[in-house]
């Protein structure tokens, strides 16, 4: 029953916990251990509505690298962008005598000098 007028809204919207978007994509970190990214394995992802799908963590994936899930990013216009699912290694904090004995085995089977290169990189 009032004067007509103009109606001002101001609407905040919060991070979501788990995604991030970019225009139709989403991303998501997704933590792995440290066996599924050295042997490989098939995971569970989360998806924006709640569903989850199966993504393969291909054998010798470091972490930081990027999996593409097409199809499951937002909708817009009837075309669905992709989610991007980032692998995250994480280490137990506490391991069993078996676990680190397990641990040091690998150690000495496969010793590697990760650093070489990227520290010869860094001198450039």
């Amino acid at each position: 029953g009032g004067p007509s007028g103009d109606l001002l809204l101001t609407i905040h919207v919060a991070a979501h916990p788990v995604f991030t978007a970019e225009g139709k994509n989403l991303h998501v970190r997704v933590p792995v251990t440290v066996t599924e990214a050295a042997l490989g394995a098939t995971i569970e992802v989360p998806t924006l509505n709640g569903d989850r799908v199966k993504v393969k963590v291909p054998a010798g994936t470091s972490s930081g690298t990027t999996l593409r899930v097409k199809g499951h990013g937002l909708t817009h216009e009837r075309k669905a962008g992709d989610l991007f699912a980032t692998v995250e290694i994480h280490v137990p904090k506490k391991l069993s005598k078996q676990a680190k004995e397990s641990l040091r085995a690998l150690a000495e089977a496969m010793p590697q000098d990760v650093r070489s290169p990227w520290l010869a990189e860094s001198e450039r």
